[in-house]
């Protein structure tokens, strides 16, 4: 029987369709092949890190490899961002990004050898942090109409863990959104932040929960709110921010799973669906929910989306307040 060009053509495309299929099955059936390495950008007992040790050893049962935590701390995450992005796009170098890696940098640091929507993949959200907003307790105010009304009447001053911090730019956003001029004063950590809250030496700190939880209990700082969109489980009587005359207002500090642009999609997927099934698992949710953390996991499509609108939002308060790294 003689074939057709029509007939021919469409053997040809059954063909390439079958090769496709079978090479992305071969990148599934064969990954992980090795250890896998999980880059942070931050030095041992950060947030990010401690999101990954604890992600880390679960992982590597899921995959069958061992998933190796390493530490490249430095410029605000983008040497591990930077290393990440000249790996081989095979699955095996993974990154715990942050927001300030992701959304903050790019507008912060202005030129970077690398781009985040060019260079990188986005796998997965993983986990969402809140700061909590905290004055000195003797400033006097019981909420956040008050904090806003009282800056307005005199000069107050905000410390932070350093310019283009999420702290920093928490503080930002709200004297943006709020009409305030409260002065940023930039601290090495968040830890010296809120030691010179309770001194009287800044009289606000957008704080994580961890820095604290201890001076709020002890009566040393007061807690007015928190700026993620819903309230944090660990102190369910305080209102979010936006609840409390700021509509709108949100600062979520994210971390979630990167890996160098054009890994197959068959890899990331496998990722994805290992790490949700871990993120779903009680003990780690009351892990991570014991240290202030709620688990976010979401498609790499849910995810690009997310780290886009984010890239927007707080390019325009970097560039509203005029923050340059340090």
């Amino acid at each position: 029987m003689t074939s057709t060009p029509a007939t021919l053509a469409r053997i040809a495309g059954f063909v390439i369709t079958a090769a496709c299929l079978g090479l992305s099955n071969t990148f599934a059936a064969d990954f992980p092949s090795k250890p896998l390495r999980l880059l942070v950008g931050f030095s041992p007992g950060g947030g990010a890190d401690i999101v990954a040790r604890a992600m880390s050893p679960r992982l590597s049962d899921a995959l069958g490899q061992q998933v190796i935590v390493d530490n490249r701390p430095g410029a605000g995450g983008n040497i591990a961002t930077g290393i990440l992005a000249k790996a081989d796009p095979d699955g095996h170098t993974l990154m715990l990004g942050s927001l300030g890696q992701l959304a903050i940098n790019p507008a912060l640091y202005g030129t970077l050898p690398f781009d985040v929507s060019r260079d990188l993949a986005p796998v997965t959200r993983v986990t969402d942090a809140t700061n909590i907003l905290c004055v000195h307790a003797t400033l006097g105010v019981a909420d956040v109409r008050e904090l806003v009304a009282l800056s307005k009447s005199r000069s107050l001053n905000g410390g932070s863990s350093g310019i283009g911090s999420v702290a920093h730019l928490s503080l930002e956003l709200f004297n943006s959104m709020a009409g305030t001029k409260i002065v940023h004063v930039p601290y090495k950590s968040g830890g010296q932040a809120m030691v010179e809250l309770v001194a009287g030496e800044v009289q606000v700190v957008f704080s994580n929960p961890a820095a604290a939880m201890g001076h709020i209990k002890a009566g040393r700082v007061k807690a007015l709110a928190v700026t993620t969109p819903t309230r944090l489980d660990l102190m369910p009587d305080l209102p979010t921010v936006a609840e409390s005359g700021m509509p709108g207002f949100e600062a979520n500090n994210w971390v979630g799973v990167v890996v160098p642009a054009r890994t197959p999609r068959s890899r990331i997927d496998r990722l994805n669906a290992d790490i949700a099934a871990i993120l779903g698992t009680p003990e780690l949710r009351k892990l991570l929910h014991g240290l202030a953390l709620e688990t976010h996991p979401s498609t790499p499509e849910e995810f690009a989306s997310y780290i886009r609108s984010e890239t927007v939002k707080w390019s325009q308060v970097v560039k509203a307040s005029g923050a340059k790294p340090e």
